[in-house]
């Protein structure tokens, strides 16, 4: 595995923290998830949740001051630290990062918060949408005219959170190993999803990206938007370059339709939208999805997770998997050096404590 070699603390938390620690465990570390000892689950969520697959768990109380010293007998012995409390909670504790640094000078500490660790908004609560409508990740997220909302959770919690701290723990792992000691690494998705607005922003210096919803390059074309179809399914249509939307109009026979000829014309947008719109809705999604199967129309179907499982490429990559009745994607990326890792077993809480404590000598 790739990251065979290094082992993570992870404090039980909630959303971006415990995924980075799944990913980081997808890829070969050792993460021991340290459980509330007596707790349960958060409303909602299941007993065995399988963002702890791959993991190993030990309940402790953080309030136990022999429990704290197990805790910094692993953190002695380990290459990062993973919590995702309000700023000053692990503080209180007494785990705090300078607490921690005098038993593992070249500790990562990883913070995960949705305000950032400092900031008039820091000790204030928040939920992923929050983050990133404040960040600007939010306002390109829905056709115009209609209020912005982005798929709950994977812009903010995952990609602008959990991502980029996986990606400050392995920098800072890096750097510990190099000699340059440990750090904090402070992960926030604000700063996480707007950092991934960049690559919006390279099309403003260009004049493609505009504060009026609608007027963007990739907002509000077209060629650039769902459809949905006659039977309640809908079609994704993204067809960019000029040469895909040649294509595009080739299949739906408008090749030599005036009212298309011109593709970047913001004007007409919405008048081309609006009879594509009428030609979607009367054939069902399976009549659209075989008219453009083999294209570079760059149309797809808008599949939900069931749907998904079914369809022929994520069933040749094996994306989906069911193991003991959970539904879930397999590990990524790939590497070319390594079998494609299967997913990990999902621990009982505390199903690891008294090998840990063994391990410990304690």
């Amino acid at each position: 595995m790739m990251l065979e070699g290094i082992r993570v603390i992870e404090i039980e938390g909630l959303g971006p923290a415990p995924f980075a620690s799944m990913l980081l465990a997808d890829l070969g570390a050792d993460v021991i998830v340290v459980h509330r000892k007596n707790g349960g689950p958060a409303h909602g969520m299941p007993d065995r949740s399988l963002i702890d697959r791959g993991k190993r768990s030990i309940e402790l109380d953080l309030k136990s001051a022999d429990d704290i010293a197990v805790l910094k007998s692993l953190v002695a012995r380990s290459d990062a630290l993973v919590e995702g409390f309000r700023p000053g909670v692990m503080e209180r504790l007494g785990l705090g990062p300078e607490d921690l640094s005098a038993h593992n000078p070249d500790l990562v500490y990883g913070r995960m918060t949705g305000w950032g660790q400092t900031g008039p908004r820091a000790g204030t609560a928040g939920h992923d949408l929050n983050y990133i409508s404040l960040s600007g990740a939010l306002w390109y997220s829905a056709n115009p005219g209609d209020p912005p909302f982005s798929p709950p959770t994977l812009v903010g919690d995952i990609g602008g959170g959990a991502l980029y701290l996986t990606v400050g723990i392995l920098a800072g792992v890096h750097a510990a190993r190099s000699g340059r000691g440990g750090c904090v690494v402070d992960a926030s998705i604000v700063d996480g999803s707007a950092h991934m607005m960049n690559l919006l922003m390279t099309m403003r210096q260009s004049g493609h990206l505009s504060t009026q919803r609608g007027r963007s390059l990739l907002d509000g074309p077209h060629w650039s938007r769902c459809y949905a179809c006659a039977d309640g399914g809908f079609v994704s249509v993204q067809c960019l370059e000029p040469k895909f939307y040649a294509e595009f109009l080739n299949r739906l026979g408008l090749k030599d339709d005036p009212d298309f000829a011109d593709q970047f014309d913001a004007g007409a947008w919405p008048r081309q939208t609006a009879i594509l719109a009428g030609m979607f809705a009367r054939k069902p999604r399976a009549h659209w999805e075989a008219v453009f199967d083999g294209s570079d129309a760059c149309v797809a179907p808008a599949l939900d997770p069931d749907q998904s499982a079914r369809e022929p490429h994520m069933k040749a990559r094996g994306i989906w998997r069911e193991i003991g009745g959970v539904m879930q994607a397999a590990p990524a990326p790939r590497f070319s050096t390594r079998p494609d890792p299967e997913p990990g077993r999902v621990p009982a809480r505390g199903e690891h404590t008294a090998e840990i404590l063994s391990w410990l000598g304690t």
